[in-house]
């Protein structure tokens, strides 16, 4: 294996960047975000590596979710806000619900690049270059040139939502299991309203039992929450990899995850990402052929280092049972340690008549239900789940506990590349999973 670079990536093929008119104001750029402070301390990188391995073991469960692409224009309070509390409350249902710790990643602080079908869409009748997210162009028709400011005010956007989550989670704000947090406005139903209440009830008092037994490694009043996103914009990447000790970490986020779009052996994205201690998530979808999977792995992890890899299958709920068995059975074949985690969102995305992206919450239930449903058979582990989702009550997913169709879909469609599940969503999914990892665990 040649020698590794964080600059090694460079004259390899590369997918999905952007073509900047000015190749020195790239460099200029390039040069003062190399310059600037860490966003994360390879001190937490090796924690979440530790905890990740425990997840594939089933000691942990990680819940990993948020924006499909965050926009600079969401950068405040608010905001910010309801992205946490939203991870908090799910991951109170899975801890106390399950009694299993659950390791919390979030799509956030970074997550600002979004890979692309087309170079071209066409809006408002006209051919125009695609949004690839706020790291590189506007959304509005007139913004679409990459700009590569963007790097630096995605850097600073990044640095100031670390800045207040951290604050958020020390001041306290991490108690949500207190009822005035809580919001089952969503649940129509009389019985299930109820039914939510009492669990909910339960979920306090097993927490104000723990903390008062001194509990609080597994309470939320102190919340380990980490950062990852997409890492799409190798430039950018290579400028916030830095040299801790003897080994090379990329500190601006604490997970970095390869999508399905970039993870070609030969690749520039393959050769980075196989030279940083992160962890490292890759997506495996329907493409992914058995022995391309066990080369990747040999790639990216050839001393089989717990931790290392976290294995994100996204197949659709139609092909989840089809293809996943002979996924695990290739690993299991090499004996190394992966954790899986099952995405399934973007298996699941379809265009309404009126062209609005969409996905059918009984889709994503469907393909959680396989994804467990395979593991368990295999003899295999289900470590996590990845969701693109939001704390706001916006309507870009069909079904789920408020019964959206597709003529709800224009009351609050807000995103800009692709449906996220909404509050009420997101908490009905956690307390499906939380019952599944009752059974599969035999728990009460």
């Amino acid at each position: 294996m040649s020698t590794w670079s964080p600059r090694s990536w460079r004259g390899l093929p590369i997918r999905q960047q952007p073509e900047y008119e000015d190749p020195l104001a790239v460099g200029a750029v390039l040069q003062q975000v190399s310059a600037l402070p860490p966003l994360v301390h390879a001190g937490e990188v090796l924690a979440l590596r530790s905890q990740l391995a425990e997840a594939g073991l089933g000691r942990r469960f990680v819940l990993q979710g948020g924006d499909c692409a965050e926009r600079f224009q969401d950068l405040n309070a608010e905001a910010i806000e309801s992205k946490l509390k939203i991870l908090l409350q799910m991951s109170v249902v899975l801890t106390w619900g399950a009694q299993t710790p659950v390791v919390r990643v979030a799509r956030m602080a970074g997550q600002f690049a979004k890979p692309r079908s087309r170079a071209t869409e066409q809006v408002d009748g006209q051919d125009v270059l695609t949004y690839r997210g706020d790291h590189i162009n506007g959304h509005a028709p007139d913004q679409r040139r990459a700009d590569p400011q963007r790097m630096l005010r995605a850097y600073f956007h990044s640095s100031t939502t670390l800045n207040y989550a951290r604050a958020l989670l020390d001041g306290g704000f991490a108690d949500l299991h207190a009822p005035e947090h809580w919001n089952l406005d969503f649940v129509r139903q009389p019985e299930r309203r109820e039914q939510y209440t009492q669990m909910l009830a339960r979920l306090r008092e097993a927490v104000g039992f723990m903390e008062a037994v001194g509990g609080r490694q597994e309470t939320l009043r102190s919340v380990d929450l980490y950062t990852s996103h997409e890492g799409l914009l190798l430039p950018y990447e290579e400028a916030l990899t830095r040299r801790v000790g003897s080994r090379w970490f990329n500190l601006g986020a604490h997970m970095l995850w390869i999508g399905d779009r970039t993870r070609a052996l030969g690749g520039a994205h393959l050769e980075y990402f196989r030279g940083i201690a992160n962890p490292i998530g890759v997506k495996v979808g329907p493409t992914m052929q058995p022995d391309e999977l066990i080369a990747l792995l040999e790639l990216l992890d050839p001393e089989d280092e717990p931790g290392r890899v976290t294995l994100i299958t996204r197949y659709g709920a139609g092909r989840v049972s089809e293809l996943l068995p002979g996924h695990i059975a290739a690993v299991r074949s090499t004996g190394r340690s992966v954790t899986w985690s099952c995405d399934p969102m973007h298996g699941n995305t379809h265009s309404t008549p009126g062209g609005l992206k969409t996905r059918d919450f009984e889709a994503i239930r469907a393909e959680l239900r396989g994804a467990f449903d395979a593991h368990r058979q295999a003899g295999s582990v289900l470590g996590g789940v990845h969701f693109e989702l939001t704390g706001e009550d916006v309507t870009e997913c069909i079904g789920g506990p408020q019964g959206l169709s597709a003529e709800d879909l224009s009351r609050s469609y807000e995103t800009f590349c692709d449906p996220r599940l909404n509050y009420a969503q997101s908490l009905e999914v956690a307390f499906l999973i939380a019952r599944r990892l009752q059974a599969d665990r035999g728990r009460s």
